[in-house]
């Protein structure tokens, strides 16, 4: 799954790496939870690329009321075709990161680990958006992150790891026209990605600054450690996110 990423690349490097004619006014924050507002790449009515925040907890347009949204902040990407069939065809987007975090299970409890392209290049996370209006025509805009196998990397820290779009298929992945995507439904290729231990502070969502990317010693991991398992939004050692 991906419970908590962060984006830091300076604006001018995102439009360069996003297609994007304009840098965009974002600034860098090391630790995105659900329910804030994320930069989300997409294309707009116009053809061109954009750059907007949505909410991130998807609300599909038939959901009753806007709480379903905390339990869909990833989405398999296995079902997504069926659950959420016009947001796939017609709203697929992309989230850039500079890099997510997961949490290993170790002696002392769980260790977070920062995991990033091994390059330092930003890169676009899988996702989908939608529009919701509530009947007193209440407009809410939310997006979710696809989450596909994990790769060699990750295998035994989590089962799930987000959809990474590779850079040359950004194209054919935003355009609503291109209908055949399923391939790029995969794990991130082996070498592509590094692991990192960092600090537990990145924990809290309060903590958010460029020291909960620092490389922090590794711990010792049990002889045998499993996968956490499922996809749902179980997002460990965060007592304090809403």
């Amino acid at each position: 799954m991906c419970g908590r990423y962060e984006l830091h690349s300076n604006p001018a490097a995102i439009a360069l790496a996003f297609g994007l004619a304009h840098a965009p006014a974002i600034e860098p924050h090391y630790n995105i939870a659900p329910s804030q507002l994320v930069p989300v790449v997409r294309v707009n009515a116009e053809g061109e690329r954009e750059l907007v925040q949505l909410r991130w907890g998807l609300v599909p347009r038939w959901a009753r009321d806007p709480s379903i949204g905390a339990r869909m902040i990833n989405v398999r990407a296995e079902t997504v075709g069926a659950r959420l069939r016009q947001a796939f065809s017609r709203h697929r987007c992309l989230v850039p990161a500079d890099g997510f975090y997961e949490w290993r299970r170790v002696a002392s409890g769980k260790q977070p680990l920062h995991v990033a392209r091994l390059d330092g290049q930003p890169f676009g996370m899988a996702g989908v958006y939608e529009r919701w209006l509530s009947p007193e025509g209440e407009v809410l805009d939310t997006c979710t992150i696809l989450t596909t196998q994990a790769n060699a990397l990750l295998r035994a820290v989590h089962d799930r790891m987000p959809v990474i779009v590779p850079p040359e298929h950004y194209a054919r992945w935003l355009d609503a026209a291109e209908e055949d995507v399923g391939d790029l439904l995969a794990p991130a290729a082996d070498g592509v990605l590094s692991a990192q231990p960092v600090s537990k502070r990145v924990n809290s969502v309060q903590n958010d600054d460029a020291s909960l990317i620092e490389p922090a010693p590794a711990e010792p991991v049990p002889a045998a450690t499993e996968p956490t398992p499922s996809d749902a939004p179980e997002l460990p050692l965060q007592p304090r996110l809403l």
